[in-house]
């Protein structure tokens, strides 16, 4: 054998090729078998979970039947709107006693000292320290603050002008006791179902004037979108409504050579106002229970048009749990005419005043009414 026959026998090592692969991922069979059942497994017990709430949301009729809407961007929170804790200074009273105070008056007397709360959702006192009250059930009622007896003028659920009052709100009262203006927030929803109210958002709300001494009643204005609080204006020729679904404040002409004509008082508040109430200062406290933070997100300027989720959301969900999703912001604020706002006091996360609903001013202090908490917030101005 010469060498060159040698180098025809020699092996050839061939390099190794590393590879970070297992050894049982080289074998087709069983690793790729169990993958696949559990895929199946997974994807049959979603079916199992997903088909009933497919079912529910295809074949379940939404209660409410929204519209859509237009909101302007929320303003700036900077200003006269800058976010404080001043409301965070107030003290609660009456704790656990009372439920949902949502009116606020002085009556007068022995009871002068501290005002007097109702669960009814507007109160005013009249010439003589007559009450009028507004239930959102029952209706409209006269009440003597001596005796308590009650004189109904206006009946809840009855028909005016082809529609029903379902949820009668606030009222207002001239001097004299002549004439009462009260709103009534929906032909179709009742305050229970104020949920229901705001995220349908149909125009269905109305201002209504009653004549005490012709018992005549009457509509002054509708086509609103949840009107709920109402004041009258020194002149008595028009009120002010807050439009709580449109975030604004409304100015209803009701006497006068504008009778029967509307503008707006204040537009695109930082918040949803409720009831409106005079300041000493000359102004007015409107009271928002939730806010439009800017920067920030507002859950209810984001389905305002998109009526299809507002659809879905009330099919699996109840009022209480959509409630848990609207943060618990507090805002008070004294506004003047030409819509401008002068002071606002805040209470993020609703620590100390939760859901208030109404601020009266008295004696140097702000009381806070609240549509569901069980007290009164009382507010010295002086230490803010």
């Amino acid at each position: 054998m010469n060498e060159t026959e040698g180098l025809r026998f020699r092996r050839v090592h061939r390099p190794q090729v590393i590879t970070d692969e297992l050894p049982e991922n080289r074998y087709k069979g069983s690793g790729t078998y169990s993958g696949k059942v559990f895929q199946v497994t997974l994807l049959t017990l979603g079916g199992f979970v997903l088909l009933p709430l497919l079912v529910i949301v295809l074949i379940l009729e939404s209660p409410i039947h929204p519209e859509a809407f237009s909101l302007k961007e929320p303003p700036a929170m900077k200003g006269c709107w800058e976010p404080n804790l001043k409301l965070r200074e107030a003290e609660r009273l009456f704790e656990d006693q009372i439920l949902g105070p949502e009116s606020i008056v002085n009556i007068g007397g022995s009871r002068d000292e501290e005002p007097s709360c109702g669960r009814p959702l507007g109160i005013r006192v009249g010439p003589n320290g007559t009450l009028f009250v507004a239930d959102a059930y029952l209706g409209l009622f006269e009440v003597n603050p001596t005796t308590g007896e009650a004189t109904r003028l206006v009946s809840g659920g009855q028909v005016v002008a082809g529609r029903k009052l379902s949820f009668i709100n606030d009222v207002a009262v001239t001097q004299d006791g002549k004439k009462l203006y009260f709103t009534d927030s929906s032909s179709r929803w009742q305050r229970r179902d104020y949920m229901h109210l705001i995220m349908e958002a149909t125009a269905d709300g109305r201002v209504l004037e009653y004549d005490t001494e012709s018992r005549e009643l009457t509509v002054v204005m509708d086509n609103l979108r949840f009107p709920n609080g109402i004041h009258l204006l020194p002149d008595e020729e028009s009120v002010l409504v807050a439009e709580t679904t449109m975030a604004r404040i409304r100015r209803v002409h009701v006497a006068g050579l504008n009778k029967g004509g509307m503008d707006t008082f204040m537009d695109n508040l930082p918040g949803f106002p409720d009831n409106i109430r005079p300041s000493s200062s000359g102004g007015y406290w409107v009271a928002m229970s939730a806010v439009r933070p800017n920067p920030g997100f507002s859950m209810l300027d984001f389905l305002s048009q998109r009526p299809w989720i507002k659809k879905l959301i009330f099919k699996l969900f109840s009022q209480e749990v959509m409630m848990k999703f609207v943060p618990r912001y507090s805002l008070v604020a004294e506004l003047h005419d030409g819509g401008i706002c002068t002071r606002s006091f805040h209470d993020p996360n609703g620590l100390v005043a939760a859901y208030i609903s109404e601020v009266h001013e008295y004696a140097g202090s702000l009381y806070l009414g609240s549509f569901r908490s069980p007290y009164i917030a009382k507010l010295d101005l002086s230490k803010v």
